[in-house]
């Protein structure tokens, strides 16, 4: 057991496992106030880490050229490994860092870290989030927090970007359609999006908005053009940086994303979020879910016939339109009644 002064929190994977990390890190401040934490993470990433009030400073694991020599100078004395990173693993020993801190099940970890944590992560019926506080154990913290107490913990703010939120429009409700996952989750059929956003257009009142990556902005130009070339539909994808991205979801009325980054972003920033989930573990909301105060998830009650392989998977069919539908207008009337109650607002 041991009280870190300067921790470096290692996370090099993706958006959403990056910001489901973030709870340790606002722990930890909670626990220690003087401590000073760094975050090291892919530069795609860093800028909604940024974001977070709990972190010190963010390293950027692509720029750094030699992570020893860089530990050895830095007046780090604990390294948190939340993903395993054999390189990075084998730099923190030779730059002699007091603490580092890594998983059992990556034989490499017995090599360079001298505390090691025994649990799995596939098998496990923890949320990705709560997993993360497992990782304290060797500082003698057995905390682990509830899914309810996780919200709180992300203390992520987003950027202020008037030009970003003023793409918005003011007096109409602006719905985030995030319609792909870069391949990492099983994805909502774009025929569905096209149903969703057909329905939603009996509204004069709803605007829709696309996002995602230049490249799946492209994509869905090419295979959903019904989608895209509705009056109330934009498609903003690839037109924003990540930092902006996130202004943008936070000045927005709500998202209706698959398991993929942006639906932790926006859980996280307090925003309403509707996730679309396959019941089959590990992917299931169980472990995968946006964790906020304004969130909700459509998943299946059990696997399906295909459910092993995504292309025989119909799982993610079965959420139809009408049921994404249902909880849009469940907002909408939300908000109604917040402005009957108070019209000034």
């Amino acid at each position: 057991m041991f009280e870190p002064a300067h921790i470096l929190i290692s996370r090099t994977d993706n958006i959403g496992d990056v910001v489901l990390t973030l709870p340790i890190a606002s722990y930890l401040k909670q626990r220690y106030p003087a401590l000073k934490i760094g975050f090291l993470c892919r530069s795609y990433a860093a800028p909604v880490v940024r974001c977070c009030e709990a972190i010190d400073y963010v390293i950027e694991s692509d720029k750094l050229d030699d992570p020893a020599a860089y530990f050895a100078q830095s007046g780090i004395d604990t390294i948190l490994f939340s993903k395993p990173d054999r390189k990075l693993a084998a730099a923190a020993k030779k730059a002699r860092i007091a603490h580092r801190i890594g998983t059992s099940h990556k034989l490499y970890n017995w090599l360079y870290c001298n505390h090691l944590v025994h649990f799995t992560r596939v098998k496990s019926d923890l949320h990705e989030a709560q997993l993360n506080f497992k990782l304290l154990q060797p500082m003698g913290l057995g905390f682990m927090p509830t899914l309810a107490a996780i919200p709180p913990l992300y203390r992520l703010r987003a950027p202020a970007m008037p030009a970003v939120r003023s793409v918005l429009r003011q007096d109409q409700f602006n719905l985030i359609l995030h319609v792909k996952s870069n391949g990492n989750a099983r994805e909502w059929p774009i025929t569905h999006f096209t149903e969703l956003a057909r329905l939603l257009g009996a509204d004069p009142d709803v605007r829709v908005w696309l996002t995602g990556s230049a490249s799946e902005g492209a994509w869905v130009d090419a295979h959903a053009a019904e989608l895209v070339q509705m009056p109330h539909v934009t498609n903003v994808c690839g037109h924003f940086t990540l930092d902006a991205l996130t202004a943008f979801i936070d000045a927005a009325d709500g998202i209706v994303v698959g398991s993929t980054g942006p639906a932790h972003m926006a859980a996280a920033l307090g925003s309403r979020t509707l996730g679309l989930y396959p019941p089959r573990r590990p992917m299931h909301p169980g472990r995968w879910a946006p964790l906020g105060t304004r969130v909700q998830v459509l998943c299946q009650a059990a696997e399906c016939d295909g459910c092993k392989d995504a292309a025989t998977c119909s799982c993610m069919t079965q959420i139809t339109p009408a049921m994404v539908l249902q909880v849009i207008q469940n907002w909408r009337r939300d908000d109604a009644a917040r402005t009957a109650l108070d019209p000034i607002r």
